[in-house]
């Protein structure tokens, strides 16, 4: 597709939060990274919690449209695309809202707090014919990208088993006081939800699905202040971290640990898996390289090349223009990837990918696992393994 040949995309932005700036930082990027006009795409409108900080979102981002209703977002008619990047709680109502009107949507990980709400989104998707994805960014490193290729061309031979961690120290302070990402009702769950989503969804797409966990969800800091510096404590009904084994396609057995009490840990996400003919492994605080062994590689102690070694995957990401692919990657490159997707998706009449019935899988492992750390055992991962523990549910 030729820059001029992109029809402008105008994005309604829900949501104005940490996430929602990052987002406005890639939509913003997008043209510069593809050699599109700059009107390819743009943020037409936003809106968030209050009129004040609508009105000073729309003054950061530099468009003409705000409002404190996401309502009357979705409703316009300058809006092609709408992007929810507001609290778990409410991405069922803006989804729906938006897949009404006719509008394809980005949504932020993960899909819903349950899959009842997932199963919902997915089902008034289906029925508007609209294109959406979720943002599982982190499939879109380039070394990630690289990793599925060898995967699916039987590099690893039999896969023996996997592993995957998320941590980061973001909670290991006592006095951090709630907020949304702690309360049940607006998130759904804790570390699992929030950080773990991502190493599902990247299981799921380099080894197949889940088909069942054995889990152990933990709430270490379990009472915590309602607000900055009070002295007045709140119970705190999520995990702060997460061990699961997985069963996935064809029996292989792996475990994700998920943990925002990982002191010393600022942002680190890695995947390995093992095979009788090699293995891989990825570490997203060193992402311009993949690690690869290839068990076929001669053992000879003088002569042979057995061993991990390091593939130059830096910034190959398909049709970039600019930065010069040999720089190195990083977290918001992998949202300008994951967002642009969308986009040709709706530019080529493709189907999106990931998707939102990627999403409600990963969505089933949580509710699997959230049962199975109630319940002590081995759960079965379907649509019915819903955690039944939403307050209010």
């Amino acid at each position: 597709m030729a820059a001029g040949d992109a029809r402008p995309i105008r994005v309604g932005l829900i949501g104005y939060g940490g996430i929602g700036k990052v987002h406005a930082l890639a939509y913003r990027s997008i043209p510069y990274h593809y050699g599109l006009t700059a009107d390819a795409v743009r943020i037409s409108a936003v809106a968030t919690s209050s009129a004040a900080s609508a009105e000073r979102a729309a003054g950061e981002i530099g468009c003409p449209v705000w409002s404190d209703d996401y309502r009357r977002i979705v409703e316009r008619a300058d809006v092609d695309l709408v992007d929810c990047s507001v609290p778990n709680a409410l991405h069922e109502p803006v989804v729906v809202a938006a897949a009404a009107a006719g509008k394809h949507i980005y949504c932020e990980k993960p899909l819903a707090r349950t899959v009842a709400e997932g199963a919902r989104m997915a089902e008034a998707v289906g029925r508007a014919g609209v294109k959406a994805q979720p943002t599982f960014n982190f499939r879109f490193f380039p070394a990630i990208t690289r990793a599925k290729q060898l995967v699916d061309d039987g590099f690893l031979g039999r896969v023996f088993s996997f592993r995957g961690r998320y941590y980061r120290s973001s909670y290991i302070d006592a006095a951090k006081p709630m907020s949304w990402r702690l309360d049940k009702e607006a998130s759904g769950g804790g570390a699992m939800h929030d950080l773990g989503s991502h190493v599902l969804d990247l299981v799921g797409y380099l080894l197949g699905r889940c088909e069942s966990v054995n889990a152990t969800l933990e709430t270490l800091i379990d009472r915590r202040p309602v607000s900055a510096g009070s002295a007045e404590l709140a119970p705190v009904e999520v995990d702060d971290c997460c061990f699961l084994h997985l069963r996935v396609a064809g029996g292989v057995l792996g475990l994700v640990e998920v943990s925002r009490m990982g002191t010393g840990a600022v942002n680190d996400l890695q995947v390995e898996v093992f095979g009788d003919r090699g293995a891989i492994r990825f570490r997203a605080e060193e992402p311009s390289w993949l690690e690869v062994y290839d068990a076929t590689d001669p053992a000879e102690p003088l002569g042979g090349m057995r061993g991990f070694r390091r593939l130059e995957t830096v910034q190959h990401h398909e049709g970039q223009k600019i930065p010069d692919w040999s720089q190195a990657a990083g977290f918001t490159r992998t949202h300008v990837e994951c967002q642009y997707r969308l986009l040709r998706a709706i530019w080529d009449d493709t189907a999106p990918q990931p998707d939102f019935q990627d999403a409600l899988r990963v969505q089933e492992v949580m509710a699997a696992a959230q049962r199975s750390s109630r319940e002590g055992r081995w759960v079965t991962v379907s649509a019915d393994a819903e955690a039944s523990d939403v307050a209010g549910a």
